[in-house]
């Protein structure tokens, strides 16, 4: 019975041992088959039997782990490989939109200059400077109206002084020809009747 029961434990630890292989060969394959590289390490640690201070580990556990970083590594150089692809069509189609900007905001500019200017006498003149132009133009012909109504006050003033000391004057010369002309008849009388008496 002792027998017995000594094979049914060995065979129940058996069982066990078995089970727990099972259990592990299948967790070493998902293990390492699948998850990050940290959890692959970490999975190799647990898994690793220790040897005085170091880790003994399989090489096969080992060569799937370098394998499996390799294609990790693989496929981030791609991933990485796309992204700078990406990047460097986005960079050019930004470019090409920073061109088209600045040649948009040229347009724009040329356009809002000819709305601000127009053309004159075939030239293209500012809204501003024109009217800067014009009420120019307007200041000084109102200045040169203004000096030529005072001119024009002052010289028909000097016009009337003079017109009026001319006539003055002709009166005083119309007065002394009368004078005369007095003093030659009475000359002239005199002269006559100084010839009648002799």
């Amino acid at each position: 019975m002792r027998r017995i029961q000594l094979m049914l434990l060995f065979g129940a630890i058996f069982i066990s041992f078995l089970t727990k292989a099972q259990e592990t060969g299948t967790a070493q394959e998902s293990g390492l088959d699948g998850g990050s590289i940290e959890s692959q390490f970490d999975y190799i640690n647990t898994v690793s039997t220790n040897y005085q201070e170091y880790k003994v580990v399989r090489r096969t556990h080992l060569s799937k782990l370098q394998s499996n970083i390799a294609d990790s590594l693989n496929a981030y150089r791609n991933e990485i490989a796309g992204i700078q692809k990406q990047l460097d069509e986005q960079n050019r189609q930004m470019e090409e939109i920073s061109a088209k900007m600045s040649q948009t905001n040229q347009e724009l500019a040329d356009a809002i200059e000819q709305r601000d200017s127009f053309n004159f006498l075939g030239t293209y003149i500012h809204k501003n400077v024109y009217n800067n132009l014009v009420w120019g133009i307007i200041v000084v012909l109102v200045l040169v109206l203004m000096v030529s109504y005072f001119r024009f006050k002052q010289s028909h003033v000097v016009r009337a002084e003079t017109e009026k000391r001319l006539n003055e004057i002709q009166e005083e010369f119309e007065q002394h020809r009368r004078n005369t002309l007095e003093r030659e008849r009475k000359l002239n009388r005199q002269l006559v009747d100084a010839l009648n008496k002799k």
